[in-house]
């Protein structure tokens, strides 16, 4: 896996990003490929703040993965730093291939990085083989989240 680089995304990612966003049964009920302009805004404000990584994994100059990575300054926990990961996709013909383990590890080895004493993320309660694959890259399902539809 050395050809793999891990980079900032860039606005010419952003269809790439989306397309994979969408490629699940629960991205297509909410994503909406046909209509860039959303997206694009969202990764100016991105692009814009220090706290937001956006990355794409690209090998052969095809970006196969993505995830999003926030730095988030705290209180709790005596002032810690923690991160949240965010968005994590990869490409259809990529999966099984360990592309999401190096794209996890990525974030984990960037939050140490930023200082960060905690790496949380959340998974869609029907994403079972996602919490497994988080289960096995040392998470632990420690909470139950709540989400508001605004």
């Amino acid at each position: 896996m050395a050809d793999l680089e891990i980079r900032p995304a860039t606005a010419d990612d952003v269809p790439v990003i989306v397309a994979m966003l969408a490629d699940d049964p629960l991205g297509a009920q909410r994503e909406s490929p046909d209509d860039p302009a959303p997206y694009l805004a969202a990764w100016e404000r991105l692009a814009a703040d220090p706290n937001q990584h956006l990355v794409v994994a690209v090998r052969e100059d095809r970006v196969v993965g993505t995830l999003q990575l926030t730095v988030i300054p705290g209180l709790s926990r005596r002032g810690a730093t923690r991160s949240i990961i965010e968005g994590v996709r990869v490409h259809a013909d990529e999966r099984g291939s360990g592309l999401g383990t190096q794209l996890i590890e990525w974030a984990v080895d960037e939050s140490r990085r930023q200082n960060c004493q905690l790496v949380q993320l959340t998974s869609d309660v029907t994403r079972t083989d996602a919490h497994r694959f988080y289960e096995r890259l040392g998470f632990s399902a420690s909470h139950v989240g709540f989400k508001l539809q605004l």
